[in-house]
Formats: structure tokens, sequence, C-alpha cells
């Protein structure tokens, strides 16, 4: 029997062996983990506040930039004439639709008019 005690003794020490961290003291163990806590709430104050100052800077960057988008009108990107259509189309709203001058000749305006039925064909694309 003393052979089975000893090898149950055996396997009880294996599991009862002391981790290599356990001798520092459960005092040290919490300093440790007041430190981490600490340096966590540092963290996410440090996030609170850059991202609070980014948003007092957002807000005069957005109207810079709403003023400035109002200041292109849509009109000036598009090189197409964007209505006003009259009753009976004159010469001058029709140059404005084809995109030449109200004195241009026949020649240019008929490539005009090519190039615009062209581009609004319904076969294309």
């Amino acid at each position: 029997m003393e052979g089975a005690a000893a090898s149950e003794g055996l396997r009880y020490a294996e599991y009862a062996r002391v981790p290599t961290g356990a001798g520092k003291g459960q005092a040290e163990l919490d300093r440790g983990l007041a430190r981490t806590t600490i340096a966590i709430g540092l963290g996410v104050a440090t996030v609170a506040f850059a991202g609070r100052y980014a948003f007092h800077l957002w807000k005069p960057l957005e109207q810079a930039i709403t003023e400035t988008a109002k200041r292109i009108s849509t009109s000036s990107l598009s090189s197409y004439y964007k209505g006003g259509f009259e009753q009976k189309m004159s010469r001058r709203e029709a140059s404005l639709i084809l995109g030449v001058s109200p004195s241009a000749g026949k020649a240019k305006i008929k490539t005009a008019h090519r190039r615009i039925m062209i581009l609004n064909h319904p076969d294309k694309g």
C-alpha cells in the first residue's frame, strides 16, 4: 500500500504545484490590475477628447464646404442647356440647345444636331 500511497501523493503533487506568478502576492496583483484599469481609462478619455475636438473643428469646415458647393452652380458643370423653353422655339434657344452660336452656318448646325441625336439615341450603348 505504500507504493499506491506514494504514487497518489506524486499525482496530487503534480496538481498542487504552485504557479510561478503566485509568489507575488495579492497586493501586487491588485496594483497591476489598478494600473491596467487606469491606463484603459486614460485611453478612453483621450479618444473622447479627440473626438470632441474633431466635432468642434468640423462645424466651421462643414459650413465652408456648404458655401463653396452653393457657389458652384450645377448649370456651370453641365454643357447642356437646361430649359426655360419658350412656346415657339426661337433661333437663340435652338442655338443654346445645340451648343452653337446663333449665327452658325448650316454645316455646323447639322454637325451639332447629329452629335446630340447620337448621344440621345435609344439604341446607344
